[in-house]
């Protein structure tokens, strides 16, 4: 039994951006991207990729990278990375978005620094720079208490800067610290069964944020602060912005 693993759920339909994981970006599937940034920066974790459909492991497969087959109907990558660490059988699992082709090294080794503690699930936040979007809902905020624990995850712009009327610039962001959650997570195995037998919670169906279902069940979840650069590729727009940013590293 591996005490981590890094387990990346892959989903092949996407409403926002269809089959995006098999885009190509500069010639090569994002799925792939992906994969070879997490065998870089993180050499010593076994990786596994949860799939729900063949396209993807045998994208995954033909390139050398592990591929777990998983059921088609599961609601959400918590449940296809569950499944998959029953054949894994991992102590502790890192959840890797499939469409985060920039995870550095720190945030791996946060994430694993941190589930090692006394919280079952941890995650990462960032602090945001540009007031557009902290008022952005697709942007995840998360506060958290004076220990690093976990608060509340919101789409709302929260803390809410009462003495402004609410109004936020980049400025007052710089002097009051506001984070941004990050896709990228870590779970205790035992918690992450326990956590896909849970009925979604109200909070977690009103703002459709599944780790709300932690909090509102009274787990707690650590938080850990990374200035590292990330970029998520959830459509289109994405992914040329992805492209343009890996041909200037090439130049």
């Amino acid at each position: 039994m591996p005490a981590f693993a890094i387990i990346v759920p892959c989903r092949l339909e996407s409403i926002r951006f269809p089959r995006k994981l098999l885009h190509l970006i500069n010639g090569k599937q994002l799925v792939l991207w992906v994969a070879e940034r997490i065998a870089l920066v993180a050499p010593d974790i076994p990786l596994w990729f949860a799939v729900d459909n063949e396209l993807l492991a045998k994208c995954l497969e033909n390139a050398g990278y592990r591929a777990i087959m998983t059921d088609t109907r599961h609601p959400s990558g918590t449940d296809r990375i569950a499944e998959a660490n029953r054949r894994v059988g991992a102590a502790c699992v890192l959840n890797v978005q499939a469409d985060e082709p920039l995870v550095t090294a720190g945030q791996i080794q946060a994430l694993a620094r941190l589930i090692q503690g006394d919280c079952p699930m941890a995650t990462l936040g960032t602090p945001f720079r540009d007031a557009v979007d902290f008022y952005n809902p697709n942007q995840v905020k998360v506060v958290m208490s004076q220990t690093g624990r976990a608060l509340y995850f919101s789409r709302s712009p929260m803390p809410f800067a009462r003495d402004n009327a609410g109004r936020v610039d980049n400025a007052w962001l710089s002097a009051n610290a506001c984070y941004r959650h990050l896709g990228l997570y870590a779970y205790q195995a035992d918690f992450l069964e326990k956590f896909v037998t849970l009925p979604p919670g109200k909070l977690e169906q009103v703002e459709k944020l599944e780790q709300l279902r932690a909090l509102e069940n009274g787990y707690p979840i650590a938080i850990g602060v990374t200035d590292d650069p990330t970029i998520g590729v959830d459509t289109p727009e994405d992914a040329r912005k992805l492209e343009e940013l890996l041909g200037s590293d090439r130049g």
